[in-house]
């Protein structure tokens, strides 16, 4: 039977003499024999062994693991609850990988937006993307739970026109105002405005945000920081801000 010594079947297995020396100490690996020298010395079964821990270490499974499964006298039981384990690691970290490469390309077209690219700009960039996926996702619902009023609303007005019963009109309007005036304090408490003179989120007062100009993204409104007075970048209130209730 052949024998290796610790560089040896470091080599075989493409990894550092440290890190059989590491799985030695860790009590995974333990040589089969000593040499009078007192140099560990490995046995095929500890090269096969070594090859099966590379392996694992290669799907990414954590030390513990691998030892944990290979004291087992039946393998086969636990394997699969380690690979499901592993795997459900490994999707987490793909998830957190698309996100963390979704944010690069938004700060990369937001780069190729700005013509100056201060500090300041770059910090602005952050809190808008922080809240990105918070406002998009309450617009959608805005505008889905939105759909079924404005149906009713062109149902009614059309069934008006034809038959000149207004009575359904009359329902919409009892459905629509509560709607409007729920999702218009809702919005309000989720929103905040990000000055571009001061670079500080602020909240206006429900009637200044309610009565704006506004675009898609912006609102024309006073900073309450620094007074000033153009359109403001909208951005999902995360916290509590300076402004008026």
């Amino acid at each position: 039977m052949s024998q290796y010594t610790t560089g040896e079947i470091a080599k075989l297995c493409a990894v550092t003499v440290r890190t059989v020396q590491y799985y030695d100490k860790r009590g995974i690996l333990v040589p089969s024999a000593l040499s009078e020298g007192g140099r560990r010395l490995y046995s095929d079964d500890d090269l096969s062994r070594m090859k099966v821990i590379c392996f694992l270490r290669e799907l990414g499974l954590p030390l513990d693991a691998i030892g944990q499964l290979l004291a087992e006298e039946d393998p086969g039981s636990v394997i699969d609850l380690l690979i499901d384990q592993q795997a459900a690691a490994l999707r987490d970290e793909l998830d957190e990988c698309r996100e963390k490469l979704e944010k690069l390309e938004a700060l990369r077209r937001e780069l190729r937006n700005k013509q100056i690219r201060t500090v300041e700009s770059i910090g602005d960039i952050a809190k808008t993307m922080q809240g990105k996926k918070k406002l998009k996702k309450m617009r959608w619902t805005m505008l889905l739970t939105g759909l079924p009023v404005t149906a009713l609303q062109w149902f009614a007005i059309i069934r008006g026109v034809v038959t000149g019963r207004w009575q359904l009109l009359a329902v919409w309007a009892v459905i629509a105002v509560p709607w409007a005036v729920l999702w218009s304090r809702y919005y309000y408490k989720n929103a905040a405005y990000l000055c571009p003179q001061c670079h500080e989120v602020f909240k206006p007062t429900f009637r200044q945000m309610f009565f704006a100009r506004h675009t898609p993204n912006t609102r024309k409104l006073t900073c309450t920081h620094c007074g000033h007075n153009g359109f403001c970048v909208e951005v999902a209130a995360e916290q509590e801000v300076k402004g008026h209730a």
